[in-house]
């Protein structure tokens, strides 16, 4: 490998790692609002608004971002604790990383009915 491709690879690895921490403080921030304070705003958003009903779904938005903020948290210590391989502690992160964003997503067309689950509101406006 050539020495200014290792310096590159080094530098965006450091991001990628420096880059734990901003985002697991905004999550658990963001889960202890949600699951504290009783802050629906940041629930189930689709389009920047919450659904009418965001208290019910309050409940998955807190474990989605409070679960994904003490992962990213616990990987960035067990890293300079124990020194976590780069290609553990990578893909310990993606997968929380994406299995917050799938959850997210979900919770947020569910919550609007859009998607896959707009067929729903319609047989509920029926009955």
């Amino acid at each position: 490998m050539n020495l200014d491709n290792l310096q590159v690879v080094l530098v965006f690895n450091w991001i990628l790692f420096i880059g734990l921490i901003p985002l697991s403080i905004f999550w658990l921030r963001r889960g202890l609002k949600i699951w504290l304070k009783k802050d629906y705003s940041f629930v189930a958003l689709w389009k920047g608004r919450s659904p009418k009903n965001a208290e019910k779904y309050a409940l998955y938005a807190a474990i989605s971002n409070l679960s994904a903020g003490a992962i990213f948290l616990a990987v960035f210590l067990l890293v300079f604790l124990i020194g976590l391989d780069y290609e553990i502690w990578t893909a310990i992160v993606g997968i929380a990383f994406w299995m917050k964003i799938v959850t997210d997503f979900n919770v947020s067309m569910f919550a609007h009915k859009v998607g896959v689950f707009k067929s729903r509101k319609r047989k509920e406006n029926s009955q």
